[in-house]
């Protein structure tokens, strides 16, 4: 055999396998989502849907308990955020809390062993502000998360720190072209935010930090008021692409692709999507944002920053987090109409006004 067939027999084989793993494969679940005939489906891969309810199945609740007639405040020491809670419910919440976000390091992941009224740890004081935000979520955000809300296992799923959480990113040294530095715009780098393209590495701080307009092209043939670049849809193709990875969804689950900009004919869905772009960017910069004061440096990104959500930090690749199913139902407290105070100090490391 010559060399040349050689050659192009092995890069027959290295195709073979691209085409394997990069392309879905059968059986495909169509699921219809508009009228018939237009197109308008969601496709999911059999095997990838298996995988996925099973990741995002909603852990059973914690047994009822008796109410003690007396809130956490009168029988806990130092409790800031949940002291109207009944006692005995402030219990059987703080279990639950650990099996959502450290069901292996346990209770003394946030508490002292000392004492579990001491404030000696980060964890602790990031926990109130938590608590504070998903209230907060449940609340004044049913635009996006309507009666189903969010717990703390919407994010953690057992882990302490939830996976897709992101920071700031920093900007790629320019590359010397001619003697010339050329700045790269962002683009022409791997861009694990979108889905491993050469688009912007960097759209969740432009768009899910900072509010910059989302756009693509104008509707007008030519120049007017609306002059987005191409440049600007680059950015904004980038974050169209996250948010479809988060979800685990087509772009027209949110848009209809005969006519991308026309709100009138686009999914309810798409409205649900630009209340929670905002819901992120409150997120981010009222209650993440703040905290880099609070977290040690291991825990900050490259810039300093706090860990920050996505789309996908709650959705983790569903089109509802948890397939829609609601863990508020069951705790009440930490629900639209919870006790939790927004404004209660959350303290700081190293409070010991609990000291007996």
């Amino acid at each position: 055999m010559s060399f040349g067939l050689k050659v192009a027999g092995a890069l027959t084989v290295v195709a073979g396998v691209f085409v394997a793993s990069h392309f879905t494969h059968p059986p495909i679940i169509s699921i219809q989502r508009g009228y018939r005939g237009v197109g308008d489906v969601v496709l999911y891969q059999a095997a990838d849907l298996e995988h996925l309810r099973a990741a995002n199945r909603a852990p059973a609740p914690e047994p009822a308990q008796d109410p003690a007639g007396q809130p956490a405040s009168k029988v806990y020491q130092n409790v800031k955020v949940l002291g109207n809670v009944d006692a005995n419910e402030f219990l059987r919440l703080m279990a639950a809390i650990t099996n959502w976000v450290s069901p292996q390091q346990g209770c003394t992941y946030c508490h002292s062993q000392e004492n579990l009224a001491y404030d000696t740890s980060y964890a602790k004081i990031v926990a109130r502000r938590m608590l504070q935000m998903t209230e907060h979520i449940n609340k004044d955000w049913q635009n996006h998360v309507g009666i189903t809300g969010v717990t703390c296992y919407t994010c953690h799923r057992g882990l302490p720190v939830p996976t897709n959480v992101w920071f700031n990113a920093p900007a790629p040294a320019p590359h010397a072209v001619g003697g010339f530095a050329e700045a790269n715009q962002g683009k022409n780098l791997v861009s694990k935010v979108a889905v491993d393209s050469s688009l912007p590495y960097d759209p969740l701080t432009t768009f899910l930090e900072q509010s910059n307009e989302i756009r693509v092209q104008s509707t007008q043939a030519l120049p007017g008021a609306d002059n987005v670049s191409i440049k600007g849809a680059d950015w904004t193709y980038a974050l169209m692409m996250s948010m479809s990875a988060g979800l685990g969804v087509n772009c027209n689950y949110c848009h209809n692709t005969r006519a991308f900009r026309d709100w009138d004919q686009s999914p309810p869905t798409r409205v649900s999507a630009w209340y929670g772009i905002r819901l992120v960017r409150d997120l981010n910069n009222n209650y993440l944002d703040p905290l880099k004061t609070v977290f040690p440096a291991n825990r900050l990104g490259p810039l300093g920053d706090s860990p920050k959500v996505q789309c996908a930090t709650c959705h983790k690749g569903v089109y509802k987090p948890l397939f829609g199913v609601s863990m508020v139902k069951d705790y009440p407290e930490i629900g639209a109409n919870g006790p939790v105070d927004l404004s209660a100090p959350i303290g700081s490391v190293g409070d010991f006004t609990a000291k007996p």
